[in-house]
């Protein structure tokens, strides 16, 4: 049985099919790969060898503990973006950079970011709650209308419909973050007396499906604003990781 929270150094066979596409081609394809927590906050994919195409694998050098490589597929080319173990318990197995690669694959569903880690998930729930946001003593939601997301080992965060939010001070901002269990969110700058604040307020115009009750709804970057639920301030949480 899994630890409750994967510690750094832990890891576990998975029964599922990864494939990992590179330069039109799949130089990665296993039917049993392991999930490796290097750190506690999420796992990278490990390759047994013969299920990474050997011909992908060039310019070989020397590391501790094993191998480091490049990438190849025809004229393509991803730099040092594969380590093989060679001693230790993970000896045998092979590590592809997961952003080296053109996509990744679970089963036939693509993933993005980093593997899901097995043990979080993300539930929503509808809530009445009387929630209200000031940023530099200006209003800027107020709602009864939230869903709030739990996401394990995170904050709980409130996600509010656009028609109880400020939007005459927002504009829409080019930034971009993504997570594997939300999908791609979009960022507001929001312009205030005191200034303009960027990367506080956040949406999701296509979440992924297990987030979809969260879809063209605004989120509040807690940590940096203020946040009132049922009349009572709340104090910013804090996180190492997010």
């Amino acid at each position: 049985m899994a630890p409750p929270f994967p510690y750094a150094g832990y890891s576990e066979d998975v029964f599922k099919r990864v494939r990992v596409l590179f330069g039109q081609h799949f130089v990665a394809d296993a039917q049993t790969p392991k999930l490796v927590w290097e750190h506690p906050y999420y796992p990278y994919y490990y390759f047994k060898k013969a299920d990474v195409k050997e011909e992908s694998l060039e310019n070989g050098i020397i590391t501790e503990g094993g191998m480091t490589y490049d990438l190849v597929a025809g004229s393509k080319v991803a730099k040092g973006a594969v380590t093989v173990f060679e001693e230790g318990n993970l000896a045998g197995y092979v590590k592809i950079a997961f952003e080296a690669a053109d996509a990744w694959f679970e089963e036939d569903e693509r993933i993005y970011v980093h593997p899901r880690d097995p043990y979080k998930r993300v539930m929503i729930l509808p809530s009445s709650k009387h929630i209200r946001v000031e940023i530099d003593g200006v209003e800027v939601a107020n709602t009864h209308s939230a869903q709030r997301l739990y996401e394990t080992s995170l904050p709980v965060r409130s996600y509010i419909p656009m028609t109880d939010v400020r939007l005459d001070l927002m504009t829409e901002s080019t930034m971009t973050t993504a997570c594997p269990y939300k999908g791609t969110a979009n960022y507001f700058d929001i312009h205030l007396p005191s200034g303009t604040k960027s990367g506080l307020v956040w949406w999701y115009k296509h979440p992924t499906l297990e987030s979809v009750a969260v879809k063209g709804l605004v989120a509040f970057y807690d940590e940096k604003v203020d946040v009132w639920i049922d009349n009572a301030k709340q104090e910013r949480p804090v996180t190492n990781f997010s």
